[in-house]
């Protein structure tokens, strides 16, 4: 008997977690992609007048390679690269306003600084809709910890030098790779 009672009493509560979250709306332009989704898009994108899936991924790894990533992962059928390379992330006035903050108040926000960062590439592959064309993007990401070990960032770079820069790279490897040089 103690026992169906404890089983109505969970099925009970239960089904009024349900009915609470189930009330929940959701938010007006949930859904919407930001303003300048549509830039960022552009950004990270462009069009090669080759079909030549695995010479395209070749392309993608070597440029990355170039720039100092690590290969992680690589799948030719499927069209994608991802790689990572570790940086410093250290900022001189960042640690210098935070020992005079700690001098002045007597605090610990230097172990707040910016310490290490790890950088993410992701190239993603697909043939255009005629066919004629592949479409590459790649997106570049950042995770920052701080002298504490902790993460104190994790953000998308959208720095359109560094686009630009692996774009070029990529323009003059599959070129070479075209012409077997």
């Amino acid at each position: 008997m103690n026992r169906i009672r404890r089983l109505s009493k969970f099925t009970f509560i239960s089904f009024a977690c349900l009915a609470l979250v189930g009330c929940v709306a959701t938010p007006k332009g949930f859904l919407k992609p930001g303003e300048n989704q549509l830039q960022k898009r552009q950004l990270q994108t462009r069009q090669y007048d080759t079909k030549n899936q695995e010479q395209i991924i070749a392309s993608v790894a070597g440029v990355l390679q170039d720039i100092g990533f690590t290969i992680g992962e690589s799948e030719t059928e499927v069209g994608m690269v991802s790689a990572s390379k570790s940086a410093d992330a250290t900022d001189g006035g960042q640690v210098a306003a935070a020992v005079i903050f700690d001098v002045l108040f007597g605090s610990n926000t230097t172990s707040q600084c910016d310490k290490n960062q790890v950088v993410k590439a992701s190239v993603v592959t697909k043939a255009s809709e005629d066919g004629s064309k592949t479409i590459v993007r790649v997106t570049f990401q950042r995770v920052v910890w701080n002298m504490s070990n902790q993460v104190s960032k994790v953000e998308t770079i959208d720095d359109p030098e560094i686009y630009q820069k692996f774009f070029d790279g990529l323009s003059k490897a599959i070129f070479l790779e075209a012409q077997k040089i």
